[in-house]
């Protein structure tokens, strides 16, 4: 073989790798080969690069944030990427998940049937799907885990949502029947929420958590919450495409600047949540590519409108009209984002309320609202960690600086990281947050905004947004139910309690020998959180 030849031979694998990886299109492989003189072999050469089948082998390393030192195996209580990604992620299943294509597809379910109403859901259970413990999933492993976010005593995040699925029947060993209050043609999708995986029931009817069984393609080694998790393939997970890693070892990485540093010097061959500061520095490194995925994610600073000034709406408005929105997006996301409108339903989803006017940043406006408020200016504090988002800290601080003109004096009161979600977050009147967003309305509407919800972050209580709640869950007609989550949106935007600059992108970094979809899953960072199970490398 020339020197010529085994250059261009180097070149084509190179650029199959970037097909594998889902980071060069056909169109870009066919106009590449081209210029290599290879139009004739192209379509050949793509193919076999297109239809490669994931790899099974190796030690996958991944920098995960938002690692706690309370972090345990009761999903009931995870809320964020290192829990998700090592309890949805890789230890354990939903019955539903959510493809790439935002879509709820069977996982530890066969197949879901609705009744003509969408009140009623037949689940049937896969057969043949087995814990790590050795136990075979039926009916009551499914009926266990999710009786475990309901009733009086659930301290569950999913415990609204879990409510709403009715009453709960199992008719045989593998088939569930769920007899909703209303119909709800979103219920699929309920049953992917990363808080209810599926544990193995014992002969009680109740699930050990923290053992940490699970039907996933890893099992636990050794777990050390806030540092690391060592997980070990499942030789007998039920999907061959996946958990193709011999080994995966998270490694509790809260500071961005760490992540950033541990992916540059090959420590690790993954992260998530670049520094957007640096992301584009980092790649342009040899071997490492940065992921841009478009998603449900947006901040968000919630107030308590049980408490005062928050409990007037026109101090609320206010602080709405105070924040310069394009500021931050250009200066915090590095323009990796899109401007929020006070309301969690972005552009790229369902029902999203695209003709409800933009709230602009107006602080004679926000002024005007202090003077209906009974105020000439205004002192409040809010608290912030980069625990809540990656520069939170930062952020509010240019947040505080837009509001000054308003007349608002906002201080700045920096928290710790460890321990965020638990002891500032919703405990305290005004905090910094984000959430990953949901894929459809009605599920971000009643995890987050339902009055009494465990995470419902404002206390927010309005009668007419509830009555819309329970009746577009319920109303089959498109067009119908598409006015009534548009009115919902102008709720949140006008009366709720919660000021929401932006709707976020997930960047993440990855290394260039890591086989990954062509498309990626945006409702969590590195492939919806599953990149541990569904990567796999070259």
């Amino acid at each position: 073989m020339s020197g010529n030849e085994s250059k261009k031979l180097q070149e084509i694998e190179k650029l199959q790798k970037r097909v594998i990886n889902g980071s060069l299109s056909r169109r870009e492989f066919m106009r590449a080969a081209a210029v290599m003189g290879l139009a004739a072999a192209a379509p050949a050469l793509y193919a076999k690069a297109a239809h490669a089948k994931p790899k099974k082998g190796g030690h996958y390393r991944v920098g995960l944030p938002a690692a706690n030192t309370g972090d345990n195996m009761d999903t009931a209580t995870n809320s964020d990427n290192f829990m998700i990604t090592m309890a949805q992620g890789s230890v354990r299943n939903c019955v539903t998940e959510v493809d790439a294509n935002g879509k709820a597809i069977p996982e530890l379910a066969e197949s879901l049937e609705p009744s003509a109403d969408a009140a009623t859901w037949a689940v049937k259970v896969r057969k043949g799907v087995v814990f790590h413990s050795g136990k075979t999933l039926d009916a009551d492993d499914i009926i266990a885990s999710i009786e475990h976010h309901r009733g009086e005593g659930s301290k569950s995040a999913a415990k609204s949502v879990a409510e709403s699925m009715g009453e709960i029947k199992k008719d045989d060993a593998n088939t569930i029947i769920f007899k909703l209050k209303s119909g709800n043609a979103d219920f699929p999708f309920l049953l992917s929420d990363y808080h209810i995986t599926i544990g193995a029931a014992d002969k009680s009817g109740k699930v050990d958590w923290m053992a940490g069984d699970g039907t996933g393609p890893y099992s636990i080694k050794t777990f050390e919450p806030g540092v690391r998790a060592h997980l070990v393939r499942n030789p007998n997970y039920f999907k061959a495409d996946e958990g193709n890693f011999d080994e995966a070892t998270l490694l509790a990485l809260n500071d961005a600047n760490a992540r950033m540093n541990a992916m540059s010097t090959g420590q690790v061959d993954a992260i998530a949540r670049c520094d957007l500061k640096t992301a584009k520095l980092l790649g342009k490194k040899p071997g490492i590519d940065v992921l841009e995925t478009e998603g449900t994610k947006h901040y968000t600073y919630p107030m308590d409108v049980r408490q005062k000034p928050f409990d007037d709406n026109n101090v609320r408005m206010a602080l709405k009209l105070g924040m310069d929105r394009k500021v931050f997006i250009d200066t915090v996301l590095r323009g990796y984002g899109a401007l929020g409108n006070d309301h969690p339903i972005g552009a790229s989803q369902n029902y999203h309320a695209s003709d409800l006017p933009q709230r602009k940043y107006d602080p004679d406006k926000a002024k005007w609202h202090l003077k209906q408020a009974g105020m000439s200016s205004l002192d409040v504090e809010l608290s912030a960690s980069d625990a809540a988002f990656a520069g939170a800290v930062d952020a509010t601080q240019l947040y505080a600086e837009s509001l000054k003109p308003a007349g608002i004096n906002l201080t700045v009161k920096r928290v710790s990281d460890d321990g965020y979600w638990s002891n500032v977050w919703m405990k305290v009147p005004w905090s910094a947050s984000y959430w990953s967003g949901r894929p459809t309305a009605d599920w971000m509407f009643t995890i987050g905004w339902k009055a009494g919800g465990n995470w419902t972050e404002t206390f927010w209580n309005n009668k007419r947004f509830e009555e819309l709640l329970v009746k577009g869950r319920a109303e089959l007609d498109e067009a119908k139910r598409s006015t009534i989550y548009k009115e919902m949106q102008s709720i949140c935007r006008d009366e709720g309690g919660s000021v929401i600059p932006c709707f976020v992108k997930s960047v993440d970094a990855a290394s260039d020998k890591l086989g990954r979809p062509a498309k990626l899953a945006g409702n969590f960072e590195l492939d919806g959180c599953r990149s541990v199970a569904r990567w796999w490398f070259l």
